[in-house]
């Protein structure tokens, strides 16, 4: 048995990540932020590998929901 320092919070990420394609895409910024840092985590061995699949969904949700929300928010004022 593994112990690693931190549990993942892939579950979290995913759902910040989905939430910033339907609701606001300050969540998507969220998402791809405690993505990276938890997927650097895991890389170094500190935190629980075993959320990386939806750790990298959340984050891929929240980068094209924060792209989206940028590009509808900016061409909404031009």
């Amino acid at each position: 048995m593994t112990y690693y320092a931190k549990p993942h919070r892939g579950t979290l990420v995913l759902v910040m990540g989905i939430l910033s394609l339907v609701v606001c895409f300050i969540f998507g910024i969220v998402a791809w932020v405690m993505g990276n840092n938890d997927l650097r985590e895991m890389a170094a061995g500190t935190m629980d590998p075993s959320g990386e699949g939806n750790t990298k969904a959340g984050r891929i949700c929240g980068i094209i929901g924060t792209i989206l929300g940028i590009v509808g928010w900016s061409g909404q004022y031009s």
